[in-house]
């Protein structure tokens, strides 16, 4: 299992981008009263047929020519099972996938959300064709940044020039810090 949620995010992401996705939706949300934690990803890429979908959370299934075992949406269902949670995943062909993990906050056995900072950097400078939209709040107050809004203000700059990737760390690093700031007096830790 990975050691972190946001490397099971930059995972899924990434089949997001292998199914062509042109717009990635990704968010974060923490419930506090509720005890959840609870993690999106929505594509518009090419979507599975019923049988890849029926078999997706199975390990030894991959439609991957390299390998004959595919983990990342399988250790995702697991982490997110182990706390008590849930997992769901609905998708059509041609129309994209929904990915939905519900932790529940106060496991012990839940991992820390880790450097979302980090894997929404990653997944925008090593795709900087394709659009991501990142929502992160707690208890209903956070932040959106999106990358069609960005592509609009920048007109040819390209999302991956080092300028651009600095302002998106430092964009996501503090609105992150301040998001964070409804837990402040609190025991959660994310």
């Amino acid at each position: 299992m990975m050691p972190e949620i946001s490397l099971n995010i930059l995972d899924v992401a990434q089949n997001s981008v292998k199914a062509k996705a042109a717009r990635i939706e990704i968010s974060v949300r923490v419930f506090t009263k509720e005890d959840r934690l609870v993690v999106e990803i929505r594509d518009n890429g090419s979507g599975m047929d019923e049988t890849t979908l029926a078999n997706v959370t199975d390990p030894f299934f991959t439609t991957r020519k390299t390998r004959k075992v595919g983990l990342g949406v399988s250790f995702f269902k697991l982490a997110a099972e182990t706390t008590g949670g849930s997992f769901t995943i609905g998708s059509e062909p041609g129309t994209g996938t929904d990915v939905c993990a519900t932790f529940v906050l106060s496991s012990f056995n839940r991992m820390p959300l880790g450097s979302m900072t980090d894997t929404m950097v990653s997944l925008i400078t090593m795709n900087p064709d394709r659009d991501f939209c990142y929502r992160y709040e707690i208890n209903g107050e956070g932040f959106t940044l999106d990358t069609a809004e960005m592509r609009e203000i920048l007109g040819e700059v390209p999302l991956n020039t080092p300028e651009v990737a600095s302002y998106i760390r430092d964009f996501l690093d503090e609105n992150t810090a301040s998001t964070n700031l409804v837990l402040a007096g609190t025991e959660i830790i994310i």
